[in-house]
């Protein structure tokens, strides 16, 4: 841009000082660019000149030679490179080998967790489920459902000091504990609200009274669709019983290792993050109280987390897993 303006400038007749104060440029440099201009027109007006410019710093050798040993190998007794043990490693700064892996997008220091599920009816569940959140059915609800069992009522062992002007609030790493609570939860995929309900355990017992509370907070005249695993509660002759006695619910269950599948599990992270893991509860029903508090602020203003992948894309994601997995496994290495 700097360059086609001098041009212009040129064109309107204007001396190569006042171009230069224009553009910001020095004198010699506007001239430069006039006599390029005249030489070579405007096919190689924006390159730089061959020999000019910022020079390459590390040959592309020891580029390559740090690319191959970071994808391919680790350094003696550790999991994974760091800048420091791979510039020690090849002789280059710490900073370089920084660069270096930013350019092609390598981060040996994190690692994403993962797991394929290996139920016979993945697809089957997939494409029930993600059905119901793309194209939910008429003249009903659909409620992911699950629970969060073995909250702990934590209490700390000394008072936590506030937040203050240049120091963050604290709390003391050690904790007492006062027992737990399991918490049922259902959210509405078309509204985002949450029936929760707080009980002693998980047993079928506490899973037949929470699908009670669910029956009576549902209109009668809508039918229920409920999301949730394939936990052997779930299953009980006695939970069979009572489903049989009260049609209108239906039970559509997530693929085994696919929790991520069930939109629950995202509100009992931010219930965690929010209440739970920065609180102080001496007791069980203060437990129970914070999160009665956050499941009716969380209803006051709901936000529905709209699904939007298709079942097609998650499965071609899925295929693309297995495959790299059979490699790994053929191969016998983690690279």
């Amino acid at each position: 841009m700097q360059r086609a303006r001098a041009l212009l400038l040129a064109g309107d007749g204007m001396a190569n000082t006042a171009i230069a104060a224009q553009v910001g440029a020095t004198v010699k440099t506007v001239r430069a660019w006039r006599e390029r201009f005249v030489g070579e027109g405007l096919v190689k007006f924006a390159q730089v000149k061959e020999g000019r410019g910022r020079k390459a710093t590390i040959p592309q050798a020891k580029i390559e030679e740090i690319d191959d040993l970071t994808l391919h190998s680790k350094p003696a007794g550790e999991t994974h490179w760091s800048c420091r043990t791979m510039a020690a490693k090849t002789g280059v700064s710490s900073s370089q080998v920084q660069r270096i892996w930013s350019a092609r997008g390598l981060k040996p220091h994190l690692v994403d967790t993962f797991k394929l599920s290996n139920d016979p009816q993945f697809e089957t569940k997939l494409v029930d489920v993600v059905g119901l959140y793309l194209n939910p059915p008429e003249q009903a609800i659909v409620l992911c459902m699950d629970d969060k069992s073995q909250i702990q009522a934590l209490d700390r062992t000394q008072p936590s000091l506030p937040l203050k002007p240049g120091r963050a609030g604290t709390m003391t790493h050690d904790y007492k504990r006062n027992g737990t609570t399991t918490l049922f939860a259902a959210l509405e995929v078309a509204t985002g609200k949450v029936i929760g309900q707080c009980l002693p355990k998980h047993r079928h017992d506490e899973f037949l009274t929470f699908l009670r509370r669910i029956d009576r907070a549902v209109p009668a005249d809508l039918q229920v669709h409920l999301i949730l695993d394939n936990y052997a509660t779930h299953n009980h002759a006695d939970v069979t019983k009572w489903l049989t006695k009260h049609p209108r619910f239906h039970l559509h269950f997530t693929p085994t290792s696919s929790s991520w599948l069930n939109l629950v599990e995202r509100w009992f992270r931010d219930l965690d993050q929010k209440a739970l893991r920065r609180g102080v509860f001496k007791s069980v029903p203060d437990l129970i109280t914070a999160i009665e508090d956050y499941l009716n602020a969380h209803n006051d203003q709901p936000r529905p987390l709209v699904w939007t992948a298709s079942a097609e894309s998650i499965l071609e994601k899925v295929t693309r897993g297995r495959v790299a997995l059979n490699q790994v496994t053929n191969t016998g290495t983690d690279h």
